[in-house]
């Protein structure tokens, strides 16, 4: 981002408002400017309350790693800028707390950035939600279901390089914990014309150009693949590559998500056989003999017939032919009748467009099974779907395209315009009405059978015509400028009919509306590919074609209008979230910004209305008992269940946190709160409630944990001294603290130990001297070092005469050579190194010895009654031998040791301990993990994964055996591959130029004038009237700066000799609160005198 502060820094440059509810003017000027603004400066998210605008980078930004996802988990919409990850987090909670489905719909014309938003949802999702074996394979499937159908389903056109060519409604399913443990996929209205032909500048399915360019050698040579250029079905447009694309790249990775979905080596050949036949059909075409249709070449029918497994004479005939059904009274023959040229290759691309919408289906279903679920418990729903797209020539799918997002748009205006203010009259709140542009004028000219809708038309049409050709769409025209020829969002043109959208006017071209809208595959095609010797194949093509088929047949605009309203249905019963995307230029070049396209899509998104309905209506609505269940917490009498009226319950709550009155208002069954900080204050007193629940819960299992731990560490130690050392009677059962100084209240004592040092064991010893002098020393054990801190007076100096710490010894754990002790019940032992050695006396020498040998693993210990040692030499020289003392063990009486220094010797006595076998008595009987068979259940955990693997290379080996003969278990000879005769009809038509003029911003018809005439047909408020005089401000005390004062923190004020300062709150600490130059902070009280 350059010079630019990252956008996470505690020095956030600004760059507009990040809500646009906070504009200070609404208009459509002000929004496009504040998204330039922050475009410019590498912001596209920006809100709308809780709609998410993002605008479209075209370029990798870096606040999409897991420091951001870290950063958004759990946290409050406004805490941090406007994100992505925010709405999903905010769904992803609100799904968990409120056990409600929820949806995210994506919206935006062609190429605003939809699938990027929506990967970026699944994969937060992803991140933040539960784990174990099952879920993260269901992780897995999620993730990588994308690239898999974005191959197959997505494609370049000249508006985006990876535009979705389906419909696809992602429900990630969870269960009650928020683990991800399944899942479904609706795919809506595949663009299978984009098979058999495509614009100019555009492409095929991505697949296509994968296998081209990434397949194997072997893979090659037997798919018959080659050059794009070589393909009818590919070289129609002349594009074959995309910037910054790499379809070989992309080819590995559609092959390991086929793997994650489950598909077989078998099943991944299968899939790669049907795309390339499809690309060996195209190459079929026809010539005219006698009016009929004969196959210009039969080399060209060998490789698709191999690959599909039929008989290549089967695959001519039913391309040339076709056997028809005739009735007469009650009597029917079959008569075969031979195609002409046209409709030869009319039935050639049918089959093509079946064999992929089939194949499409088939993956589908396969992802689908791989995250089969049996109960739905919640789920979180992704729509990511077609944007609203307009080209030089717009055909059926450009219209049932452009109907669905129609619908869509109808949802976001039901929802967030209408349905609220609906809401409000309902709830009897306050309310001025706001108007706005209802789009289901449009909806219902496209899908109303009462008057009938253009899509009513069409399937009458489709139902009485008989044959293909350009009559049955002149008819459909003919009978759309009577039906719906006068209502204002449709008008005619020379080569079809315009619909006036809510996104602008497109003019639709009817050649080939019918026989597309009927999709009609002759049974002929079904037979033939049913008789394939390969049963993948087969399998796609189920039908019984014995039964006979009663009623009119459905058609593609019947498919989709149902799909659209189900799909209607199943977002109106989730709570719904939004994502507004828009696209900045045409160019797809980051940095580019075209004002008035950006201008348009604010305008017909509606982007003003819904700023005016948030800013004047309630960020926050619930119904009273879901508001009780959720800030229940906060009150003694409403946590356990408010006996009385809900709606008092409410009351209660919103002051039990003093919330002002001007701030919320209650309906009928309805609590509405005004402003998000409102908001935020309950759920920062609910949060603090919970915290303060979590924090004993949390006491009480630390407390748990460490009776565990100590307790297990009793029992070591115990086995350190089992048979070698008399036990004294309070020594054995006695519990391990580790630190009996109290180091957190001592910092000058951890002055002298390592910063990220973790201490172990402290305590207060007596340490002897080479005559058996005894003086204190504090002992501090660390995984790395031994410490001995004592104290001395400052000899000179300004603390001359004080008593200070002072390190005396420093010893690295790992050059202890050994530590001495005797065979009875005394508390002293001796740390023996290199130069000299300590003797120490510690009643809690057991704790501190099992530390220091799970330190120092291959520490001797030894036991005598007579220890030798080591002291340091006195006076100066060299450390050669300080010389030697002894200590002398001999039994005597009572608990206590008596020290007695005899010369170099010490004699201690002490009575008799426990026995040397005894072991801790104290029984504890809680249970505890360490006690376990675990070592057992690994074992044989391992040795089980160990016969499943084996199991497991053995069906690899005998798939990759097989998976080698895929292709050669045909009866047939695979075939070469036909050279393309010089007196073959030209693939590649000559290049015309190109008439862009589609790409600019369309007019926006009937449409946007209705949505103008809010604002042109209104009278300016207060018009003719005298401007009235401003209401006086109430005056604030203030004060006057007597002397200068800089600000020690951020949250206090600086300000300069005679500055005036609002005062807001004074405190009896001497620190006041007040408001200089809009800014508001703390500043001291006797710095300034009140005027």
């Amino acid at each position: 981002m350059g010079s630019k502060y990252h956008w996470q820094t505690a020095n956030v440059k600004v760059s507009g408002v990040d809500d646009l509810v906070l504009l200070s003017k609404i208009s459509e000027d002000a929004i496009t400017e504040n998204l330039r603004k922050r475009y410019n400066d590498d912001y596209i998210f920006t809100y709308i309350g809780p709609v998410l605008i993002s605008v479209n980078p075209f370029k990798q930004l870096p606040y999409f790693t897991d420091r951001e996802v870290e950063l958004y988990q759990g946290a409050a919409q406004y805490e941090n800028p406007p994100h992505i990850y925010a709405l999903a987090d905010n769904m992803f909670r609100n799904m968990m707390i409120d056990a409600e489905n929820q949806c995210v719909i994506i919206s935006g014309e062609s190429g605003a950035g939809k699938t990027v938003a929506a990967k970026f949802i699944m994969s937060y999702i992803s991140k933040v939600s539960g784990g174990g074996a099952k879920v993260q394979h269901v992780k897995d499937i999620i993730l990588q279901s994308n690239p898999l159908l974005e191959a197959f389903g997505n494609a370049k056109t000249v508006r985006n390089n990876n535009s979705s060519r389906f419909g696809k409604y992602f429900e990630i399913q969870f269960s009650r914990g928020g683990a991800p443990d399944g899942g479904k996929i609706s795919n809506f209205l595949l663009e299978k014309s984009r098979v058999v032909s495509q614009n100019s500048g555009e492409r095929n399915f991505h697949i296509y150009y994968q296998i081209l360019d990434g397949a194997s050698p072997e893979q090659r040579e037997n798919l018959g693949v080659t050059t794009p250029d070589y393909y009818f079905y590919l070289n129609q447009s002349g594009t074959y590559s995309v910037d910054d694309v790499s379809d070989k790249k992309d080819f590995t990775e559609t092959m390991e998500a086929m793997s994650v979905v489950g598909l077989s080596p078998e099943e991944k050949d299968s899939v790669l056989q049907i795309v390339a036949s499809i690309l060996h059909l195209g190459n079929i075409s026809f010539r005219e003999e006698n009016n009929y249709a004969t196959v210009e070449s039969q080399d060209f029918l060998a490789f698709p017939s191999f690959l599909l497994g039929v008989q290549q004479e089967a695959l001519c005939s039913k391309l040339t032919s076709r056997v028809m059904d005739s009735k007469w009274g009650g009597h029917s023959e079959s008569i075969a009748v031979t195609l002409n040229t046209e409709q030869a290759a009319f039935t050639r691309d049918a089959l093509s467009k079946a064999l992929y919408g089939r194949l499409f289906d088939f993956l589908v279903e396969s992802v689908n099974s791989a995250m089969q679920k049996d109960l739905e418990e919640l789920n979180i729903g992704v729509l990511d779907i077609y944007g609203f797209e307009i080209f030089q020539k717009n055909g059926f799918e450009q219209f049932c395209i452009n109907f669905v997002n129609e619908k869509l748009q109808q949802i976001f205006i039901e929802l967030t315009l209408k349905a609220e203010q609906d809401e409000y009259v309902q709830e009897g709140i306050h309310w001025t009405p706001i108007d706005y542009f209802n789009n289901k004028v449009v909806c219902d000219l496209i899908e109303s059978k009462n008057p009938p809708g253009v899509m009513c038309v069409l399937d009458d049409v489709c139902a009485t015509m008989h044959a293909k050709g350009e009559g049955a769409d002149q008819t459909l025209l003919q009978k759309l400028q009577g039906q719906v020829g006068s209502h204002e969002h449709f008008s005619s043109w020379n080569k079809g009919f315009i619909i006036h959208h809510y996104a602008g006017k497109v003019s639709y071209d009817v050649s080939g509306f019918c026989e597309r809208n009927r999709d009609v595959l002759f049974n002929d095609i079904i037979e033939l590919l049913q008789s394939s010797e390969y049963s993948f194949i087969r399998a796609l093509f189920p039908e019984n074609l014995q039964v006979e088929k009663k009623g009119r047949p459905s058609t593609v605009s019947s498919k989709i209008k149902k799909q659209a309203n189900t799909l209607v249905q199943t977002l109106m019963k989730a709570t719904p979230h939004y994502v507004r995307c828009i696209k900045p230029n045409e160019t797809k070049r980051a940095g580019d910004w075209e004002e008035k396209r950006v201008r348009h899509q604010v305008e017909y998104l509606g982007l003003r209305e819904n700023i005016r309905v948030r800013r004047a209506g309630f960020s926050y609505r619930r119904i009273f008992n879901k508001f009780l269940q959720r800030y229940a917490i906060l009150t003694p009498e409403s946590w356990l269940g408010w006996s009385g009226d809900q709606r008092d319950g409410v009351l209660h709550l919103l002051r039990s946190v003093n919330m002002d009155q001007d701030q919320y208002q209650l309906g009928t069954c309805k609590v509405f709160i005004r402003a998000p900080e409102s908001l935020f204050l309950l759920e920062e007193m609910r949060e603090r409630k919970y915290n303060g629940y979590a924090r004993v819960i949390q006491k009480a299992w630390r407390k748990h944990v460490a009776v565990r731990k100590y307790v297990k560490m009793r029992q070591e130690a115990s086995d350190i001294l089992l048979n070698k050392k008399e036990r004294g009677r309070n020594s054995l059962n006695r519990n391990f603290v580790g630190d009996y100084i109290g180091l957190d209240l001592q910092p000058e004592i951890r002055a002298f130990i390592g910063r990220r040092e973790r201490v172990e064991f402290a305590d207060v010893v007596l340490k002897y001297d080479r005559r058996f002098r005894s003086v204190k020393r504090d002992l501090i054990l660390t995984p790395k070092y031994l410490y001995l801190i004592g104290r001395e007076k400052v000899k000179q100096g300004a603390d001359k005469g004080q008593i200070q710490e002072v390190l005396k010894r420093k010893i690295e754990v790992q050059k202890i050579q050994s530590v001495s002790l005797s065979c009875l019940q005394d508390d002293l032992f001796v740390v023996h190194e290199e130069e000299y050695d300590s003797v120490l006396q510690s009643v809690f020498k057991t704790e501190f010895l099992s530390l220091l040998v799970k330190r120092h693993k291959k520490l001797p210990l030894k036991f005598n009654n007579l220890l030798e040692f080591k002291v340091k030499k006195g006076g100066w020289g060299p450390f050669s031998s300080g010389g030697s003392r002894q200590i002398q063990f001999s039994l005597g009486r009572g608990e206590e040791a008596v020290l007695k220094p005899s010369g170099k010797v010490l004699q201690v006595t002490v009575g008799p301990g426990l026995p040397k076998d005894s072991r801790p008595t104290r029984i504890d009987k809680r249970k505890s993990r360490y006690i376990s068979n675990a070592h057992s259940t690994t074992h044989g955990h391992a040795h089980k994964q160990q016969q499943l693997q084996q199991q497991r290379n053995i069906v690899a080996g005998d798939k990759r055996v097989s998976r080698g003969r895929s292709l050669r278990q045909s009866s047939m000879e695979q075939p070469t591959l036909p050279r393309l005769h010089g007196n073959r009809r030209s693939i590649v038509s000559p290049r015309q130029p190109e008439d862009l003029g589609f790409m600019e911003v369309p007019e926006t018809g009937a449409a946007g004038m209705q949505r103008r005439k809010s604002k042109t047909l209104k009278p300016d408020p207060g018009l003719n009237r005298p401007k009235p005089s401003p209401k006086p401000r109430p005056r604030t005390p203030q004060c006057r700066a007597l002397w200068a004062y800089d600000a020690q923190d951020t949250d206090e004020l600086s300000f300069n000799t005679d500055d005036v300062i609002e005062i807001l709150s004074q405190d009896s600490s001497g620190w006041w609160f007040g408001r200089l130059r809009d800014k508001e902070g703390m500043f001291p009280g006797n710095y300034v005198e009140k005027i």
